[in-house]
């Protein structure tokens, strides 16, 4: 995956949850686009968000092991 396709997605107006899907299998869902930070060949994902909604702990994922994407259904705004 391209760094240009993911800030695409990070970007988008409105902002649509993701999941990325790693070569290993392991999955990372990105429900905001602060959750995410974009480097050149990594993306950085928050992990185990805590109840103010900051992630805990982040993981680096290698762009070249992002195996495929896929949409996330939002969760409905409780606000």
């Amino acid at each position: 995956m391209s760094p240009q396709g993911i800030r695409q997605l990070l970007q988008g107006q409105p902002f649509r949850p993701f999941r990325l899907v790693m070569s290993s299998g392991k999955s990372y869902e990105v429900r905001h686009p602060e959750m995410a930070w974009l480097l050149k060949n990594d993306i950085l994902v928050g992990v185990d968000a805590e109840d103010d909604g900051l992630p805990a702990e982040y993981d680096i994922c290698p762009l070249l092991h992002v195996a495929t994407i896929e949409t996330v259904r939002a969760e409905p705004d409780n606000g």
